[in-house]
């Protein structure tokens, strides 16, 4: 008897327990799968489109040409950014092909590129081409800069070696002309993206620029060649660009033909474009792993209204412990990283 009601008593004391570990069991796999982004492995054209138009705000101005990076020491916070992050979150960047450099080290499993001049996004979207067009960094370069290789480097060649491999002689009209239609072609006939008459003329400025200067063409109001660029290093003699290695080109060739690099016209302070991006960011459970605004604070702290508006749309973003910021400073403080979260929390005190 005594045994029997020992046992009885023990088995209501077991019931709790086990209907915590039932209940934690249950749990676990739930937390499990809220923790697992829903970022779509690739996108399909039409979709890649309607976030690029439905994203986007109405085009605006920026102090300077910039149709290339301008910043030299670009590569110099990557041994420390690849420490702070987390990988497989989604990048978010400005400007033109330096984000590509980031693309290549971070592996990030999705891309918004958002830029207050139009000029930018219809850059984009010829840059994005380009790569589905090049099966290799040397017909990249080549199709760049519509100048024909002389000869075919190897998967190991260095850039110098890549730079080497375009003719010198005299540019040719003719592959230009032949260029310029097939990126038209592709981005309308086979994407079936709308551009504007506009955006066609800005695709042929932009070919044009790069045709003309070649790969020491200086596309920024301040800057360096475009060549010089692609040999820069991270400060520890490691050169981490995107068309530094076979592997970082094709990674990033892989996320164009995805659709996974997406281009967005959109102030920092605006309505809609940062607002949009943390919108879909939260729909996927996915968080920014990294944002390069370049300098771009600098130009919208002022009015008080202004950056409000950003603080506003920064904190909009979900964020995590790792999230950091790439920013630029001018007057010789060159590229440096700063944290997400707490500057979030604190941008509007």
């Amino acid at each position: 008897m005594f045994l029997a009601e020992e046992t009885c008593h023990n088995r209501r004391q077991m019931r709790p327990k086990i209907l915590a570990i039932t209940f934690a069991l249950i749990l676990v796999p739930t937390l499990a799968s809220h923790a697992v982004d829903t970022l779509p492995p690739s996108l399909s054209d039409q979709d890649f489109w309607k976030i690029v138009t439905d994203y986007s705000e109405p085009g605006g101005d920026f102090a300077f040409e910039m149709y290339m990076s301008n910043e030299e020491t670009f590569q110099e916070i990557l041994p420390d950014l690849l420490k702070r992050v987390q990988p497989g979150g989604v990048y978010l960047g400005v400007a033109p092909e330096q984000n590509f450099t980031y693309i290549a080290a971070l592996r990030p499993k999705m891309a918004f590129i958002i830029d207050i001049r139009r000029e930018n996004m219809v850059e984009m979207l010829m840059y994005k081409v380009l790569f589905e067009m090049a099966p290799t960094r040397a017909d990249f370069l080549s199709q760049l800069f519509s100048r024909p290789l002389r000869s075919t480097p190897s998967p190991q060649a260095s850039v110098d070696q890549l730079f080497g491999a375009l003719t010198v002689e005299a540019a040719n009209t003719q592959l230009l002309t032949d260029n310029v239609q097939a990126i038209k072609d592709r981005l309308q006939k086979t994407h079936g993206y709308t551009l504007t008459a506009k955006d066609l003329q800005i695709i042929d400025r932009i070919a044009g620029l790069f045709f003309r200067g070649g790969p020491d063409a200086h596309l920024t109001t301040y800057g360096t060649t475009y060549r010089q660029l692609m040999r820069m290093t991270d400060g520890q003699g490691r050169n981490r660009n995107f068309l530094a290695s076979e592997a970082s080109y094709q990674f990033v060739r892989e996320m164009q033909q995805k659709n996974l690099i997406i281009p967005v016209v959109g102030d920092f302070a605006g309505p809609k474009a940062l607002r949009s991006i943390a919108r879909y960011l939260q729909q996927h459970a996915s968080d920014v792993m990294a944002f390069y605004v370049s300098n771009v604070e600098e130009y919208i702290q002022s009015p008080a209204s202004t950056w409000a508006a950003y603080c506003h749309n920064i904190n909009a973003l979900p964020v995590n412990t790792s999230s950091t910021f790439i920013r630029f400073g001018r007057g010789g403080r060159g590229s440096y990283l700063g944290p997400m979260q707490g500057f979030a929390a604190s941008c509007q005190q």
